[in-house]
């Protein structure tokens, strides 16, 4: 009686046992889950670029602030100054106005100061452009392909990493997700690494706009334009089609989870075994609920 007890129990120990070696297998760690603690989104009523999520814009960001409150400067002070005239030289003060058409003081300051105030702008500027520009030397390269109506991205240092990526329709978002701006497969990358975009387009022009990572550039058919970025926080990151490229223009959002170096590794070997023949675009350009769900 009691070995049949033993046995029973033993039994049981080895199907719970097993049960939860099934369920850890099944229940594999999400390699992008470290980017769901941080969401750089657009807000409603936001005034200003989105917090930078990458040294090019935090340069492209100080540039803008930089050279607004130098034209903040002139603007107030050429406010000041219009005041003084309509009230200093106003024709009831003066019922016999000066004959002076010339003053060589003044002549040379309205040259000399904007010519000063030009090259303190151009500088930095000059500067900015050098270091967009600079796409040497990146960790890895992703090509990216705009197409009506979305995106195709190729990771040019894992072979046979090439997927779509459509927007998630209103009717089928979950829980955590944006409307208009989540996708079905975002972009996955690791963060501290230049990563170079190699854009072009499969079709009509489309724009790759990232504006917390600082990158613009048009997706342009038959040629191909280069930018760069380097993430420095973990998070997920939007962007937009920001050319109108057509009836559904507006379902074309870019989404970018940023991850610690080893999680993108293991995620490109999930995305090499998940991903397969994904690159291929569906029968009808339409969003998800048109597209086979076989590679989810």
């Amino acid at each position: 009686m009691k070995r049949s007890i033993v046995s029973a129990l033993g039994a049981a120990c080895l199907l719970v046992l097993l049960g939860h070696v099934a369920l850890a297998q099944t229940a594999a760690p999400d390699p992008t889950a470290a980017a769901n603690s941080y969401v750089n989104a657009p807000f409603n009523w936001q005034m200003w670029f989105p917090v930078a999520g990458s040294p090019m814009q935090a340069q492209i960001d100080w540039l803008m602030q930089y050279v607004l409150w130098i034209m903040a400067g002139v603007v107030g002070f050429v406010a000041i100054l219009l005041a003084y005239v309509l009230t200093r030289f106003r024709a009831s003060r003066n019922p016999k106005p000066s004959q002076v058409t010339h003053n060589t003081l003044i002549e040379v300051v309205w040259i000399v100061v904007p010519v000063l105030l030009l090259a303190v702008i151009i500088i930095p500027s000059i500067n900015l452009i050098y270091y967009e520009a600079d796409d040497s030397n990146p960790y890895m390269t992703v090509t990216v392909t705009g197409h009506q109506w979305y995106w195709e991205y190729s990771y040019n240092s894992v072979p046979g990493l090439d997927y779509t990526s459509y927007m998630v329709p209103d009717d089928q978002l979950k829980p955590g997700e944006l409307r208009r701006l989540s996708v079905d497969h975002p972009m996955v990358l690791p963060v501290g690494e230049k990563i170079k975009f190699v854009i072009t387009s499969g079709d009509v022009l489309h724009g790759f706009y990232l504006p917390s990572l600082g990158v613009q550039k048009y997706a342009i058919p038959g040629t191909t334009l280069t930018s760069w970025t380097t993430i420095t926080k973990p998070g997920t990151y939007f962007g937009q089609c920001n050319q109108i490229c057509g009836l559904n223009h507006d379902a074309m959002p870019i989404e970018i989870k940023a991850v610690p170096l080893a999680d993108y590794i293991a995620w490109t070997k999930t995305a090499l075994a998940t991903y397969t023949d994904n690159a291929a675009p569906p029968s009808s350009p339409m969003p998800r609920n048109q597209l086979a769900d076989a590679t989810r």
